[in-house]
């Protein structure tokens, strides 16, 4: 029996309805449409014309939505060959001219894809869930990541984590502005 595609949609901005696919496999999932609603609602008036970077690529729905809502280019890390796939395809299928899809380990490539940015920067981080096998320090390593990223190429530094998880207030010179809880999903932000 084949697997049922799964989509979302793009709900705001340029391609507004465009449908995305979403990968059917359990190492990722996707970002709840409230949480994405609440987060884009936060930054749409600054995303505009600006680089949007989504480390942990999944389907792309972030980054792609960001494009949607004006940034002026969308930065992909997959390691997952199947969901690399499915992120590619709805790259071509929304915006191939501005979003860029790189296969790696989000960890290993993370540092060669901040010395190709040159601008004010949109990170957001939507590691897996430590609760995953092999993912138990995923935090840690994010944290880690965040201090790599020099202040001038931060606009805004997003993680969505586990509700449950207790950020830290400061990552490196970032500070912890907010946290917005969702579930058992949380969205904090720090600049």
């Amino acid at each position: 029996m084949k697997n049922k595609e799964i989509y979302t949609t793009i709900r705001a901005g340029l391609y507004k309805g465009k449908k995305i696919k979403i990968p059917a496999i359990g190492t990722t999932r996707s970002t709840k449409s409230i949480l994405k609603g609440s987060f884009f609602d936060t930054i749409q008036f600054e995303i505009r014309d600006q680089i949007f970077v989504e480390v942990f690529g999944g389907s792309g729905s972030m980054g792609l939505e960001a494009l949607s809502m004006g940034a002026k280019k969308a930065y992909f890390i997959e390691k997952n060959a199947t969901a690399f796939e499915i992120l590619r395809f709805n790259c071509s299928q929304i915006d191939k001219n501005h979003a860029i899809c790189k296969k790696a380990d989000s960890f290993e490539y993370f540092e060669t894809l901040l010395g190709e940015i040159d601008s004010k920067s949109f990170f957001y981080f939507d590691p897996p869930f430590s609760i995953r096998d092999g993912m138990e320090d995923v935090y840690e390593k994010v944290y880690q990541l965040i201090q790599k990223i020099p202040p001038a190429k931060a606009a805004l530094i997003t993680i969505e984590h586990m509700s449950a998880l207790k950020m830290p207030e400061h990552i490196a010179s970032f500070t912890l502005q907010k946290t917005k809880k969702f579930g058992k999903s949380s969205l904090s932000y720090y600049r």
